[in-house]
């Protein structure tokens, strides 16, 4: 079976709980066209953290029918990865800090895991497998 191109998984920290209904918004960043004007980021999927705290359907498998769409998607670049924990924390009466992480795609036909360790003022990630 195939899987998703991009996986997260989100913990909780504070709690020493997976952080279940994290909404999650991918961007791809297109540089501004000249000097003086403006970059931007650009909505390509969004998910929400299951109870385990993990994404794994925010794009399609690569065998999906949706796969020559998928590949055009995902090349080479920049992406932000937005994990709405502002949200997330509000739902128990706690404020946070950092509500995004930036990552780059060097290779589109790689699988890409993001492990995500959230506290209401910090967080930890890397390249997971």
């Amino acid at each position: 079976m195939s899987k998703s191109p991009i996986t997260c998984h989100v913990l909780d920290s504070s709690t020493g709980k997976p952080a279940e209904g994290v909404q999650i918004r991918l961007q791809d960043f297109t540089p501004a066209e000249h000097e003086g004007g403006v970059d931007s980021f650009n909505p390509l999927a969004f998910g929400t953290t299951n109870a385990d705290g993990r994404c794994l359907d925010l794009l399609p498998p690569r065998n999906s029918s949706d796969a020559e769409k998928l590949n055009a998607a995902l090349a080479p670049g920049t992406y932000k990865i937005v994990f709405k924990t502002k949200e997330y924390f509000e739902k128990t009466g706690r404020k946070c800090f950092y509500p995004w992480i930036t990552f780059e795609i060097e290779n589109p036909t790689e699988h890409y895991h993001i492990p995500l360790l959230i506290s209401p003022y910090s967080f930890t990630t890397y390249r997971g497998s």
